[in-house]
């Protein structure tokens, strides 16, 4: 006869120190998916380069965080400069796990809880962290979301999961339709009163990828937290005597793609011109100022997270601020 592993078998070192290493490898994964989804390049093959030089690392240069360390934030093979991202990135997997550990497993019954359930939570709910960090970075560089491949398999996640969370297949299935609807009806009110998209279709997609995971409800969170959190990041920037501007990346998309249409024929330009404009929704905006365009999925992606990790918080306290 075979005793059920529960949580309470295993000692607390082991398993926060599981969670840190764990993550801080599947965060230095995150920095290639950063790197090479919106290039459309592989996360598979070849294996790890240098950004700079193209020279394939070495595996004890590739150790997270460590690595960087040793290596003072330079390239081993090149010397130039590795940008803090990486290190930054690795660091938010291994917190991530880490917090996904005290704040979602711990508080579970241990004495009673199978290892089986608590791995089925753990691994879900670091997955759903994983998918909203690079998704948010990838917005910040680049203005577009993870692929539609990527936030089909996230939606199906979360409402594969319910049950794990308390709720059913319709409510996540509810929750994923309002927030595709939500972005909807908020760019199609947008369109019609200013001439132009206002909020992002990929904006869109990563709401309806919070309802399924956590309702209608979560997905109206992600907006309205989402457009919050934003709103102060923007007045702290301007208080401060920043600027918003669109990232180096899409300025030089952009120009690579002008580029390409002026070598057309003349008799080309303006059906490709028109073309571009129809395939991406930025193609117009101005570059900077109040007119820049602004990665608001990051936002989105925060308030996912803290939706995860700090749910049951959040609705306790919504619900005292409703009765008061």
């Amino acid at each position: 006869m075979t005793l059920a592993l529960t949580l309470a078998d295993f000692p607390l070192w082991f398993l926060r120190g599981f969670a840190v290493l764990f993550g801080l490898l599947w965060g230095s994964f995150l920095n290639v998916v950063i790197y090479r989804v919106p290039r459309g390049q592989s996360v598979v093959s070849p294996a790890s380069r240098c950004t700079s030089c193209d020279t394939p690392i070495r595996p004890w240069n590739n150790l997270p965080v460590v690595s960087w360390v040793l290596l003072r934030g330079r390239s081993a093979c090149c010397g130039k400069p590795i940008s803090p991202r990486y290190v930054a990135v690795e660091l938010i997997g291994g917190v991530l796990s880490l917090a996904v550990l005290e704040l979602l497993i711990l508080p579970l019954s241990q004495p009673t809880t199978s290892i089986e359930r608590a791995g089925a939570i753990y691994v879900t709910s670091f997955a759903l962290s994983l998918f909203l960090v690079s998704t948010a970075f990838v917005d910040l560089e680049h203005l577009v979301i993870l692929p539609d491949r990527a936030n089909v398999v996230a939606a199906v996640l979360g409402v594969g999961t319910a049950s794990l969370r308390g709720g059913t297949y319709l409510d996540m299935l509810i929750g994923g339709a309002a927030g595709l609807a939500l972005g909807f009806v908020i760019n199609s009110v947008y369109r019609m009163l200013r001439g132009r998209s206002g909020f992002a279709s990929g904006d869109s997609i990563l709401l309806g990828v919070v309802g399924s995971w956590f309702g209608w409800q979560g997905a109206l969170f992600g907006l309205f937290a989402g457009a919050l959190q934003g709103t102060v990041i923007f007045i702290l920037v301007s208080l401060l005597g920043g600027k918003i501007e669109e990232p180096e990346e899409v300025k030089k998309e952009r120009e690579e793609i002008l580029a390409e249409i002026q070598a057309l024929p003349e008799e080309e330009r303006e059906a490709a011109l028109a073309e571009w404009r129809k395939e991406d929704e930025l193609a117009d905006a101005s570059g900077d100022g109040m007119q820049a365009p602004l990665a608001f999925g990051p936002f989105i992606a925060l308030s996912g997270l803290e939706l995860l990790l700090f749910g049951e918080t959040l609705r306790d306290a919504f619900i005292a601020w409703t009765a008061a």
